[in-house]
């Protein structure tokens, strides 16, 4: 497994991620319906091409299986295959934000409950709940930091 962090934001390279991200929604965000994940998916490439530091993990044949976005000390998305899922990538990945983009702060829905676990085994703890998402959406919002 290669992980780095990624210069060019290539549209192919931002293409394979958007299925890593919508393979990783269909998986964990099961509060979703299929016409919501539709809706958000057309704003996931402007958030990955947009994000001040984007780590990627591909395989030795060069296939995206995972990626991180990190801004300001702030975990923006962290998004996981489903078979790369409870084999430590995700852990390598957040380890590495910490310790080399300073993350600090991270947002995670509720509803999605492995995701929170993940997150407090690793040392985060939630300071702050809102009802809805940033875009009004029913959907809680967890606010969290590390300890």
């Amino acid at each position: 497994m290669n992980i780095y962090e990624v210069q060019a934001k290539t549209p192919l390279l931002v293409l394979k991620l958007l299925q890593v991200w919508e393979s990783s929604v269909r998986a964990t965000h099961l509060f979703l319906s299929d016409a919501e994940i539709l809706k958000i998916r057309e704003f996931v490439p402007q958030a990955i091409s947009g994000v001040a530091h984007l780590v990627i993990a591909e395989t030795e044949q060069q296939v995206p299986v995972a990626f991180m976005g990190v801004e300001q000390g702030r975990l923006e998305m962290l998004f996981l295959s489903p078979a790369e899922r409870g084999k430590g990538l995700g852990k390598q990945l957040l380890r590495s934000g910490i310790q080399n983009y300073g993350v600090r702060t991270l947002t995670v829905n509720e509803q999605n409950p492995q995701a929170v676990g993940f997150y407090e085994h690793l040392g985060f703890e939630i300071y702050q709940r809102t009802e809805h998402d940033e875009e009004g959406n029913p959907y809680p919002l967890l606010y969290m930091r590390l300890k």
